[in-house]
């Protein structure tokens, strides 16, 4: 969920620029069951225009009419969202709003972070409570420096409420090497996941960013050149030059980097053989960069298409980075959200 905080931040910030009202809500607790858990936020502009979503759409309308008296007074309070008579989904939801007023100092520090790939922590005290309530609101923290969003003092130590606690690990990153066709429609499906996008090409190739629709970043690049500094556990890549010796000197390259997964096109056969001869050039290569490998990539859901196949490739990536054994949830017992 860190892009989705991530672009409230920088909607509340174009917005308080032009002199228009934020208010952050925040799901903080749950009785039952609801369409999103604990800890998802949106924004809501005085213009009445959002950003985000706690649910499904139908919690919006309320917030939007339960965030006029924030604008008015700029008194944070909770409000309640019982969706056991309306949706089905047999839960109450309690929502923080509060006003969000993020300062220069505070974007340019939370910004700098998310470049720099650091986790960051959303600390939100709150009352199981419907009503306004002294120090209730939300604070981020990073490292020790404790940024409230509603831009007022606070002594966090003398604060005796309910606290909800997130820890938002950097944003999620896919890292495509390759610009062919399915590439481009690979890199369409991750944006509209939240996912940020990096494109890397060969160093002859003719096309630009311009053709990789929701790609953050266009790279051109020799496996020897590439830089690997952003790989980290929040980083997924996928192989797909479509050429085995280049997909080979890239293995190669991100042979000490430690990405949660790394996809690779094509059969068995060819994954087999690519991995012989990736252990001949590194034979003392680190066994869990090779339990990241997964070839072909992808979850048999008998994908066709380019589209079909970036779906698959995707839910590999969901499944694996989330620890799930992928079945379907008609057949599942439970709960449909893990704590």
């Amino acid at each position: 969920m860190t892009h989705e905080f991530k672009n409230i931040v920088h909607q509340a910030s174009l917005a308080n620029n032009k002199g228009i009202k934020t208010v952050l809500a925040s799901v903080v607790d749950l009785d039952g069951s609801s369409y999103r858990r604990p800890g998802v936020r949106m924004l809501v502009l005085e213009n009445g225009n959002m950003v985000g979503a706690v649910s499904g759409g139908c919690v919006e309308k309320e917030v939007l009419l339960q965030s006029e008296s924030v604008f008015k007074t700029g008194n944070a309070k909770i409000m309640t969202y019982d969706g056991r008579y309306r949706l089905g989904c047999e839960g109450v939801l309690y929502i923080l709003l509060e006003l969000f007023q993020p300062d220069e100092k505070f974007t340019s520090v939370f910004f700098n972070f998310l470049e720099n790939r650091e986790s960051f922590e959303l600390l939100s005290f709150f009352k199981k409570e419907v009503g306004i309530h002294t120090e209730i609101g939300t604070h981020v923290k990073i490292n020790d420096k404790l940024f409230s969003v509603s831009g007022k003092e606070t002594k966090m130590e003398t604060i005796k409420l309910p606290k909800f606690k997130q820890t938002m690990p950097p944003c999620f990153k896919l890292i495509i090497i390759g610009a062919e066709h399915d590439a481009v429609q690979l890199c369409k499906y991750a944006a509209l996941t939240g996912w940020e996008v990096t494109v890397v090409s060969g160093v002859s190739e003719t096309k630009s960013i311009d053709n990789f629709p929701g790609a953050n970043q266009f790279v051109c690049s020799s496996p020897e050149n590439l830089d690997i500094k952003g790989i980290d556990n929040q980083t997924a890549v996928v192989l797909m030059t479509h050429n085995f010796a280049n997909d080979l000197r890239f293995l190669v390259a991100l042979q000490k980097t430690k990405p949660t997964y790394i996809g690779l096109l094509g059969p068995t056969k060819r994954r087999d053989d690519l991995i012989s001869q990736f252990l001949e050039y590194c034979p003392d290569v680190d066994y869990g960069f090779l339990d990241s490998i997964h070839g072909p990539a992808g979850l048999d859901i008998g994908s066709e298409t380019p589209q079909e196949i970036a779906v698959s490739i995707i839910s590999e990536i969901l499944a694996y980075s989330r620890h799930r054994n992928p079945i379907s949830l008609s057949k599942k017992t439970g709960k449909i959200h893990s704590k």
